[in-house]
């Protein structure tokens, strides 16, 4: 997925010279093309997020729209107040790309566990947060970042990331997209974590229970009336993140259920204990979690009072 976004943006570059990108000196064997495209246009700012996150709203304050690039973890919060008092009081074009949300960087250990970083943004009434499922997506969500006034969080995989069966692309702020089609339970996924869910979907149909899945790649503040249509449809959702399970992706569809007095069930799952200390693969970590295939087609079984 990183070198999905980066192609893109080197599409958005040639098409708009505003756009710049800098990097806290990471992403080296991806960033370097654009850096050798535009070299006039990119900056390493070392290792140094907070004052990375400075020079981009200066830039942006001058008219340039820049791409601030670091692992999820501290482009998230090791400079959250310099975003927070920057693009986002300013409402500056400034997009900040963390790299390996969730846990990609599995094996890193807790620093490196970006759980946070969807609940902390989404918190932020005038923040885009955005968290493509595949390679595809990205290319479209980086696209659509043009139009886009405000700053805009874009959590991109770290890589491995296959193509999600039935996307193709598709992403448009605020909307659902339906990858499976289901009748008796609806998962919603963000991010890459969504190839669990379609896994877990499998399953419950070996099991005799139709399962719809659906990505939705944009945390809006509120929900948008796209969701509240799709929801409506189903008894029963589990929704799934790669994150903390307060603030994210569960938090929006339950406001959605219970601000339109919707009448089907939720199932949050995320993540829900505290850090341990404990590192392992991202398959590993994510079946402690209980976002593995099996955890989320039992906890959509329990949610339909079903025997597991």
């Amino acid at each position: 997925m990183r070198n999905a976004f980066v192609d893109a943006l080197i599409g958005l570059a040639g098409r708009d010279e505003r756009v710049f990108l800098l990097t806290a000196d990471l992403g080296w064997s991806v960033v370097e093309r654009f850096a050798e495209r535009f070299p006039r246009r990119f900056l390493n700012v070392g290792v140094a997020e907070q004052n990375m996150i400075g020079i981009a709203t200066g830039l942006a304050q001058v008219g340039f729209v820049p791409f601030a690039y670091s692992i999820a973890t501290f482009a998230s919060m090791r400079a959250y107040e310099q975003v927070r008092n920057g693009p986002l009081l300013h409402g500056l074009p400034v997009r900040i790309v963390g790299i390996g949300g969730g846990y990609a960087y599995g094996h890193a250990g807790p620093t490196h566990h970006a759980l946070e970083d969807l609940c902390i943004f989404r918190s932020q009434p005038g923040m885009t947060v955005i968290a493509p499922a595949d390679p595809a997506q990205a290319t479209a969500a980086v696209a659509a970042t043009a139009e886009i006034a405000g700053p805009v969080y874009l959590r991109i995989g770290k890589g491995g990331n296959p193509e999600v069966s039935g996307l193709d692309g598709r992403f448009a702020l605020g909307r659902p997209e339906l990858v499976a089609s289901g009748s008796d339970v609806l998962l919603i996924a963000t991010g890459g974590i969504v190839h669990n869910a379609l896994a877990a979907a499998r399953l419950l149909g070996e099991r005799g229970t139709s399962a719809a899945v659906a990505v939705l790649a944009h945390l809006g503040f509120a929900p948008s009336a796209v969701l509240r249509e799709l929801l409506a449809g189903y008894r029963a959702v589990v929704t799934v993140e790669e994150g903390y399970a307060a603030g994210g992706l569960g938090s929006l569809v339950s406001e959605c259920v219970a601000g339109e007095g919707l009448g089907c069930r939720v199932a949050v799952r995320g993540v829900s204990a505290p850090c341990s200390g404990v590192s392992g693969s991202t398959a590993y970590m994510a079946r402690a979690a209980g976002l593995d295939p099996e955890s989320l087609a039992g906890a959509a079984q329990a949610l339909l009072g079903l025997s597991l």
